[in-house]
């Protein structure tokens, strides 16, 4: 706290009453302190220091300080005088005249509520690995080392691309992994999923473009294509993905299509090789680029692993995205773009511009993790613990829950879908009913992007919760759907429904 600042600021909204200096000081700390300003543990300047930059004899601040004590404001210690826990005076803000939406851009008003993990906590959270199995010590002593090792430069502003190291460590890892057809130079480091799309719509489309969106889809590509300006068009999706239909391609040619083939988001859906070979072709034909994003592809549960659509084809039209929010923890915010070679300089260009060049340190360490091994370790630890986690909770889905819904999307991936049999169960009524019992899940309407998708259920992730958890919490979650699911029964035969209505949702 800046208290010259602080008193200058008193005087001119109070004034100094002919008041003497100490007296003056005395009750501007006085009056900062009660109304909080001045927080309790907030350590005062010392008395000798502040004296000089206020221009005043050192017992003035004496006296002032002296009186506070008195008087129960601060206390002092050996190393100076702190403000004491006292309960500011809440008094009521002045209230600022309102702003209206209208100051807010269309695409700004636009924009759907996104709630995240860190806006909600319970059981089945969707996107929230097993943080407590992650190698943090190993994972801080990397970092320390990549501190020690920084040079004077690389306090500077980085690479907007991102670190060399990192890039290149990306590229072998993603060539050995995921079959992705790249080098280092194509590969350019961003602040997440989010970060990746946003930088993909300004880059890869002009205002009014057309973007393909899977429906239901991920709500972080529906709100980063509407904040670029963008036309966007819901493509349902089946059991087998994406599915556009031929007059798709005639009456609404996208510019870009963005899709999530290896785990789809939030079903589950794994797009087949043959639609991948196919969405290729006519990318290609279309002259439209796909932006493919594989973000928790790593944890293939059943059969063999998928290779990314982006190396299915040499120069295919493919923009690969990939994080390490899933693979290690959220919080450490870096994920990847891979672009086409043909664009590489021109997005080298645009990052130059736009790119926050920073967290060295991070980036270092993280090249090591690759690099030494420790991250395929951690892949497979992890791997084998989500899908005993996975196992767990598909056989109390079907035990207590069989009889109302299927499970999608087990496969792969940290979530999987719960699709009711009876579409007119209100799935974000169950999703606001469980809550209550610290089980927090997606409905699947929730995600729709255009239009009505056609899927009702909700999204539950596994990955965080204890194996021997998911009898308990799935017999919880259950008690209110067949509740929902009863009502909708009922609402249906007072309507005059027929009975095969029931099923109207089955597919």
């Amino acid at each position: 706290m800046d208290l010259v600042l602080l008193i200058n600021g008193y005087v001119e909204q109070h004034g100094h009453r002919g008041w003497p200096r100490q007296r003056l000081l005395h009750e501007c700390l006085r009056d900062a302190i009660r109304k909080g300003t001045l927080a309790a543990g907030t350590r005062l300047s010392a008395s000798r220091a502040l004296a000089e930059e206020l221009g005043v004899a050192r017992n003035t601040v004496l006296y002032a300080y002296e009186q506070l004590a008195s008087e129960g404001f601060v206390v002092t210690d050996r190393r100076g005088t702190l403000v004491a826990a006292v309960a500011p005076e809440r008094t009521p803000a002045p209230r600022a005249p309102s702003v209206s939406q209208a100051g807010l851009s269309r695409r700004v008003r636009d924009l759907r509520p996104v709630h995240g993990p860190a806006d909600r906590m319970g059981a089945f959270v969707p996107g929230v690995p097993a943080l407590d199995h992650f190698p943090l010590a190993l994972w801080r002593r990397m970092l320390e080392r990549a501190m020690r090792t920084l040079s004077v430069a690389q306090l500077n502003y980085g690479d907007p691309a991102g670190e060399t190291a990192l890039r290149a460590a990306i590229a072998d890892h993603l060539r050995a992994s995921r079959g992705v057809l790249c080098d280092a130079g194509q590969v350019f480091i961003t602040d997440g999923t989010q970060s990746s799309l946003d930088l993909c719509m300004r880059a890869l489309a002009d205002d009014g473009d057309t973007i393909w969106i899977e429906n239901p889809g991920y709500s972080g590509a529906l709100a980063a294509a509407r904040a670029a300006g963008l036309a966007v068009a819901g493509i349902d999706v089946d059991d087998e993905g994406m599915a556009p239909a031929g007059d798709d391609w005639l009456l609404r040619p996208p510019r870009l299509i963005y899709t999530t083939p290896s785990h789809q988001y939030p079903t589950g859906s794994v797009l087949s090789l043959g639609r991948r070979h196919a969405l290729i072709a006519s990318a290609r034909a279309a002259g439209a680029l796909i932006i493919e994003d594989d973000y928790d592809s790593e944890f293939r549960h059943d059969g063999a692993p998928l290779s990314s659509m982006q190396g299915l084809a040499q120069d295919a039209p493919v923009v690969y995205l990939g994080t390490f929010s899933k693979t290690m923890f959220p919080s450490l915010r870096i994920g990847f773009v891979v672009v086409p070679a043909g664009l590489a300089q021109a997005f080298a260009r645009m990052r130059a511009q736009s790119s926050s060049r920073g967290r060295v340190a991070e980036q270092m360490a993280l090249a090591e993790f690759l690099r030494s091994g420790q991250f395929v370790l951690h892949l497979r630890r992890m791997r084998r613990l989500y899908r005993q986690r996975r196992d767990a909770l598909v056989a109390a889905l079907e035990t207590h829950l069989g009889s109302v819904a299927a499970v999608h999307g087990g496969s792969a991936g940290m979530h999987l879908s719960l699709r009711f049999h009876d579409a007119r169960i209100d799935d974000v009524a169950v999703a606001a009913q469980v809550q209550a019992y610290g089980v927090c899940v997606n409905a699947l309407s929730r995600h729709d992007t255009q239009g009505v998708s056609g899927w009702r259920g909700l999204m539950l992730g596994y990955a965080q919760v204890p194996a021997e958890q998911m009898d308990a919490l799935v017999k919880q979650l259950a008690a209110v759907v067949h509740l929902a699911a009863y009502a909708a029964h009922c609402a249906a035969n007072r309507a005059g429904d027929r009975p095969d209505a029931v099923a109207a949702g089955r597919r």
